[in-house]
This record gives structure tokens, C-alpha cells and sequence, in this order.
């Protein structure tokens, strides 16, 4: 993703190693106690979408996914500090909260950062 904002790769970095625990609060990093429940209380706002682009190798930067969502012909790009090659793949479905930028894979919670849509 050579596009990328300085926000976006701002809160990109991380000062912890791959074996360490991130507790970063930044987009992307760890999900939150208040982001999990206010993703709880505000269902209406989940939109559903089909994985067309998962990370195919572990890689130490992160993992960009690429979301079709199902109720538009938008494809969201979201990326995730962690190594989610064996969480995501391509067909998958999944659900993006739009308010709280959180990627449900099955009942497992991500915090990811939103790529900005270009004009």
C-alpha cells in the first residue's frame, strides 16, 4: 500500500515485537473493553461482506484485508497489526462495524484501520 496517509501509517507502528502482547488503543492494535461493547450495543451497524483479499504469508507488518461488502459495490481495505493468515481467507465472510472500525471473523473481535476511500 504505497497510498497510505501519514495517519494511517502513524498508527501503523507499533513498539512491540511479534511475540509481544500490543495494547496499543490505536485503530488496528487491540480491541478495546469500551470498543467491544459499544460494537455490542449498536448491531445495526454491522455490514456484511465477503474476504476478496487476505494476507497469504505471515508478515511482520501486519495484515491488509480487502472486504466486498454486500449491501453496496464498495471494497473496504482494513488492515490488523497481527499476523491473520490463519484467522482470515479469501471467501470468508465476515461483518466491519462501520462506527468502531471492528472486523468480526465468526465470534472473534479485530480492531483494524480502515483505509480512507480515494477520490
Amino acid at each position: 500500500m504505497s497510498n497510505l496517509t501519514p495517519p494511517v501509517t502513524d498508527a501503523m507502528l507499533c513498539r512491540r515485537s511479534a511475540a509481544e502482547c500490543c495494547m496499543s488503543p490505536e485503530a488496528g492494535h487491540v480491541v478495546s473493553a469500551i470498543r467491544e461493547r459499544a460494537t455490542a450495543a449498536t448491531p445495526s451497524k454491522w455490514r456484511d461482506g465477503i474476504v476478496v483479499h487476505a494476507p497469504s504469508s505471515r508478515g511482520s507488518g501486519g495484515s491488509w484485508i480487502g472486504i466486498d461488502l454486500l449491501d453496496s459495490q464498495d471494497t473496504v481495505w482494513v488492515w490488523n497489526h497481527a499476523d491473520l493468515t490463519t484467522a482470515v481467507s479469501m471467501g470468508v465472510p465476515v461483518a466491519l462495524h462501520e462506527l468502531y472500525d471492528t472486523l468480526a471473523i465468526g465470534p472473534t473481535r479485530f480492531s483494524v484501520l480502515r483505509l480512507p476511500r480515494s477520490s
